[in-house]
């Protein structure tokens, strides 16, 4: 009687959990030919806070992403935010996705693909008022890239550009933020710019997930990781889900012993 009161207990709190968090997955699988890239995973996001998703390369860290943003067709699972199904709170989530899935000589100016983070607001017929020009100028003033408003969008460095795609992200006022490893291949000033943004984007109370690939900077820059190798290996608050040990879980072989112990022992 005590085991099956406790686990109802326990069901209702994952229930609760679900209800409340931006981002709840449960069970999803995520195949490309017969081998899963993502096997059942189950992952919940708490609410106001910056996630990291970290593993190896060939994880299934961009998949479960993009499955969760119905990019890639799952084989099963279920995905939930803010307690509905996506297709009822797209208005809430703002995606950035890899730089290198992006065709950079798509000939529009850096200003009009911040805009493209109004379509919600601009209808059908796309009426750009002096109101949206100032929302897209102030967001590129938030990722210092002001300056850049009348430039084609593929003459910008890697740095640039993916300023410009967060600077669209801004510009849908979301309160659920995806970032697919947004500091892969840019510059220190870059980096620092976007996690500056990032941290007061929670600041504000909202809600940041990135698929993040520098162990070094997990521990200053979030505040839960995700780990996964296609199966979740471990989940919760860096402080007690990034150690050795869930690290070699994740990794095994692909880093040392010594590296693993230094990264998650380093202050």
């Amino acid at each position: 009687m005590q085991l099956s009161l406790a686990k109802q207990s326990k069901q209702t709190a994952e229930e609760a959990a679900q209800a409340t968090s931006p981002l709840a997955i449960r069970g999803l699988t995520v195949s490309y030919g017969e081998k899963p890239a993502v096997f059942s995973v189950d992952m919940t996001v708490m609410p106001g806070q910056m996630t990291a998703i970290i593993g190896p390369n060939g994880a299934g860290k961009s998949t479960m992403l993009k499955a969760a943003l119905g990019i890639v067709a799952p084989v099963s699972g279920r995905v939930q935010v803010f307690g509905r199904p996506l297709d009822h709170q797209r208005g809430r989530v703002a995606y950035v996705p890899q730089r290198a899935s992006v065709d950079w000589d798509f000939p529009t100016r850096v200003i009009d693909v911040v805009m493209m983070g109004l379509y919600r607001d601009l209808g059908l017929l796309g009426r750009i008022r002096a109101s949206h020009r100032r929302i897209a100028r102030d967001c590129l003033d938030r990722v210092g890239m002001g300056e850049f408003a009348g430039r084609q969008i593929g003459q910008l460095s890697g740095g640039q550009q993916q300023r410009v795609f967060l600077a669209r992200a801004l510009a849908q006022g979301a309160d659920l933020y995806l970032l697919d490893e947004p500091f892969a291949g840019v510059d220190a000033a870059t980096e620092k710019a976007i996690i500056g943004v990032l941290k007061m984007l929670r600041a504000e109370g909202k809600t940041v997930v990135v698929v993040h690939h520098d162990l070094a900077t997990v521990r200053d820059y979030f505040d839960n990781v995700f780990l996964i190798n296609t199966r979740k290996v471990a989940e919760g608050p860096v402080e007690t889900a990034f150690t050795a040990e869930t690290l070699q879980a994740a990794y095994g072989g692909r880093l040392a012993t010594a590296q693993i112990d230094q990264i998650a022992t380093s202050a």
